[in-house]
């Protein structure tokens, strides 16, 4: 394992453990075993580093992107919901403080518009899947997808929050059930 996997590595764990606004790059560098300056090398700042974790080291919600007309709607939707699930609730710990931070959180979304990146691009990737699906005749025509996308993504993000809420970042991962009965209960309305 490389020096850029192992910063992103200790990157990952102090700020699932700690939260991003207490993971600095001194203390990231120290647990990966590397100089600050090393860290540097591989990342412009401590905006890039988090990008780098979300995208590298967190189960990515788009990991889970269906195919149209493969499989059922309902089983793609339960799968993407599976991603969501997971993807939110590893990623809450890390950004919660940065809520408390205005200015953090500009910079934070600043980076991730800059990268193409952000919460809104999985509501638009899931509303995506679903227009290709009208296009196929698996989605009543007059569904409203992106109303729907933001109803999956929304409940994904609502149950990573209460499991981490109650659990804390140590919380078992959403059970598969609780993919399929989201999934399941919004193509009814589809």
């Amino acid at each position: 394992m490389g020096t850029r996997d192992q910063i992103l590595d200790a990157a990952a764990e102090i700020m699932r453990t700690r939260g991003v606004i207490h993971a600095t790059t001194k203390e990231i560098a120290k647990v990966a075993g590397y100089s600050e300056a090393a860290l540097y090398k591989h990342f412009s700042d401590k905006e890039d580093l988090i990008l780098n974790v979300l995208r590298y080291r967190m189960p990515g919600p788009a990991s889970a992107r269906p195919e149209p007309g493969e499989s059922t709607v309902e089983a793609n939707l339960a799968a993407v919901a599976r991603g969501a699930l997971s993807f939110y609730q590893q990623s809450l710990p890390l950004l919660g403080g940065m809520l408390a931070q205005p200015k953090r959180m500009a910079s934070h979304r600043d980076s991730m518009r800059k990268h193409g990146a952000g919460p809104g691009q999985a509501i638009a990737g899931i509303a995506a899947y679903l227009r290709a699906e009208q296009a196929l005749g698996r989605v009543a025509v007059d569904a409203e997808v992106d109303t729907a996308a933001a109803l999956l993504d929304g409940a994904c993000f609502h149950q990573a929050f209460l499991r981490f809420y109650e659990q804390g970042p140590e919380a078992a991962p959403a059970p598969d059930e609780l993919a399929g009965e989201l999934a399941r209960t919004l193509v009814r309305g589809l």
